[in-house]
């Protein structure tokens, strides 16, 4: 909830002790001084030594418990509003407490949503779609090699095997088009589904979560209100207020951020798949036309290049 957990070995590194004074040499006389004038600071038995080691100690001292007092206090923040967080998601599931509703906001998430899960479904079906027909167009090379091979060895048959041959390499090529342009579309749509509608999910749920913040520190600061009014309830009450108006704030950035996020999404969609679908149809139409020019013309206008034959680079479908 905005604060992080510290550690019982957190704990014990922030009060170990500060660093030991190691024993030092004080050089009497200036550069060239001679030996006896190197006196070891253990013999010294002056007060203002003892001063000095005693100010130090209590300096380390106190910034080790300055630490300390700091990390607990987060641990106690912490810990405070997530006790304020799950009371009001137990009473929101119970229906006795209230919560804010954004009702067009929310509308337009679970729309997101569905529209996610659907597109998810699209993806899936066109993925398996790639393997079959990769499956096919493999099947297809195989045989007209084997078309051509017959086609040497039976000159009984010799032009039967041959055109079989010719057309089951066309069917190849043409087919091998038609994956790279399947596959930029799978490409295309997963981008789409698994990084841009994530990122406004993302947001969503830190919306979300600001939100039960929000209504947990409003549901503290109303039952404040309701209750004495003396001086030590005052000082509560104003510090509830407080509290009520930072989480007020961040709703209200982090729901102008989803607006705007589902916004530019919508645009992005719709333009995205514009363009996607297009391909799609053009790219299946031209092959199952056998309009190998139009297959070919439909790549370049989309800017698609396949992969060159004898490229060692794993394939499109291996990086799938």
């Amino acid at each position: 909830m905005g604060c992080s957990l510290i550690t019982r070995s957190d704990l014990q590194q922030v009060m170990v002790s500060g660093p030991n004074l190691n024993e030092t040499s004080i050089v009497s006389g200036g550069y060239g001084g001679t030996a006896e004038g190197i006196i070891p600071t253990s013999s010294i038995k002056g007060s203002s030594m003892h001063h000095s080691s005693s100010s130090s100690s209590m300096a380390a001292d106190e910034a080790t418990r300055g630490v300390a007092v700091e990390k607990l206090e987060t641990v106690k923040k912490w810990g405070l509003n997530t006790y304020k967080c799950t009371k009001q998601m137990i009473s929101e599931r119970f229906g006795r407490g209230s919560r804010t509703v954004d009702m067009e906001l929310e509308a337009q998430i679970e729309v997101l949503r569905d529209t996610k899960r659907k597109y998810e479904s699209v993806l899936r079906l066109a993925r398996a779609l790639t393997n079959h027909f990769y499956n096919m167009v493999q099947t297809q090379h195989a045989l007209g090699d084997t078309f051509a091979d017959l086609s040497q060895k039976s000159p009984e048959l010799r032009d039967e095997f041959g055109y079989n041959a010719e057309t089951q390499k066309l069917l190849c090529k043409n087919g091998e088009t038609l994956l790279g342009a399947i596959n930029f579309f799978v490409s295309s749509i997963n981008t789409l589904v698994n990084k841009t509608m994530e990122d406004t999910l993302m947001t969503i749920k830190m919306y979300e979560s600001s939100r039960l913040e929000f209504d947990a520190y409003r549901s503290d600061l109303e039952e404040l209100s309701l209750g004495p009014r003396d001086a030590v309830a005052m000082a509560r009450i104003d510090a509830a207020q407080q509290q009520y108006q930072i989480q007020k704030d961040k709703y209200e950035r982090l729901r102008s951020d989803v607006i705007i996020k589902l916004k530019f999404l919508e645009e992005n969609k719709v333009k995205v798949m514009h363009k996607q679908l297009l391909l799609f149809h053009n790219a299946i139409s031209a092959y199952f036309a056998g309009n190998q020019q139009q297959l070919e013309q439909t790549l370049k206008q989309f800017n698609i290049k396949l992969k060159p034959p004898g490229d060692d680079k794993p394939s499109w479908l291996e990086e799938q």
